[in-house]
């Protein structure tokens, strides 16, 4: 098969599938609405079930649903019935997903689903399947064409069900004003949840390099070779007066003048880029990037905190 072949065939699949989702798109209406709201003023939590390739595409509903502030708990159709029913209560609501509406397993379960839970809500493909008998609301994912050759393999309508997924949780996100830092929340661990609420403090050297102005270039050398950041801070009883670098040696050097009597106050470079150690870490990266430097002042009430590296917030995924 030539590569054009190949990409004539992926072509087709998308476009298969771009077209089931427009007349999903073209029909939905108030019962999308209606289940929105009933998922929304639920007391419990949303418990949402499947088998099968629905089962997969359940799991990523209730991961992206959990993320986004609506509290969800997947339920595998085949176990339910052998014992995990107990994990729905009567102010939960179900949204079972089948595209059959008729698997053996759905067809047994159903009507425990509606007896268990304050609503059934059934996402399928058949609206006069067993599912769509029990459930008081129906999102009707029904396909003319899957993607598959064979018209076999779940493929369009999985699609539809992964979208009819992301448009309840994006529903469910404005009607709870759900925002970035919301997100962020149950993402404490991701680059987008460090991003949008870590603090300066949390990514603080433990060296806290430091000279005073007196102190003379051995004692710099000293201070910047005991860390790895290759800055020191010039301080007055913790007052900021300015920073050394070891690129500022290094030009001191090259003029060749007798450094016996150098001092601190004399290398340094007054008034450094500083930041509060409560600033959040992506403001110490714009920072650091506008003024292309590799370390930043850490200060608490003005006075010399410590010292936050580039490279730290890079490795954290600040950017």
């Amino acid at each position: 098969m030539e590569r054009a072949d190949i990409i004539s065939i992926a072509k087709s699949t998308l476009e298969i599938e771009i077209s089931e989702l427009e007349k999903l798109r073209d029909r939905l209406n108030d019962d999308f609405a209606r289940a929105v709201e009933i998922i929304n003023s639920a007391k419990g939590k949303l418990i949402v079930v499947g088998i099968g390739k629905s089962a997969h595409v359940g799991n990523k509903i209730v991961a992206t649903l959990n993320s986004t502030g609506t509290p969800s708990q997947f339920l595998h159709a085949s176990e339910a019935i052998h014992g995990d029913l107990g994990v729905i209560q009567k102010q939960d609501v179900v949204l079972c997903i089948s595209n059959s509406g008729n698997s053996p397993e759905i067809v047994n379960l159903v009507p425990y689903l509606k007896d268990y839970s304050s609503a059934l809500i059934g996402m399928t493909g058949n609206k006069t399947s067993k599912l769509a008998e029990f459930s008081e609301i129906i999102l009707d994912t029904h396909v003319d064409m899957e993607a598959c050759p064979n018209k076999l393999a779940p493929t369009s309508s999985t699609t539809l069900q992964m979208a009819l997924g992301d448009a309840l949780a994006i529903a469910l996100m404005e009607m709870n004003d759900f925002k970035a830092n919301d997100f962020a929340k149950f993402h404490p661990g991701g680059s987008l949840g460090k991003n949008l609420i870590s603090k300066v403090d949390d990514f603080l050297s433990s060296q806290k390099p430091q000279v005073t102005e007196q102190d003379t270039v051995k004692d710099v050398i000293i201070s910047i070779s005991g860390s790895r950041h290759g800055i020191t801070v010039v301080t007055n009883a913790d007052e900021i007066i300015g920073v050394i670098t070891d690129g500022d040696l290094r030009r001191m050097l090259l003029k060749g003048d007798d450094i016996s009597k150098v001092l601190a106050k004399d290398i340094m470079s007054a008034n450094p880029k500083t930041i509060e150690r409560t600033a959040l870490a992506k403001e110490a990266m714009k920072i650091l990037k506008e003024n292309n430097i590799g370390q930043l002042v850490v200060t608490e009430n003005g006075k010399y905190f410590g010292i936050i590296d580039l490279h730290k917030l890079l490795d954290e995924g600040i950017n």
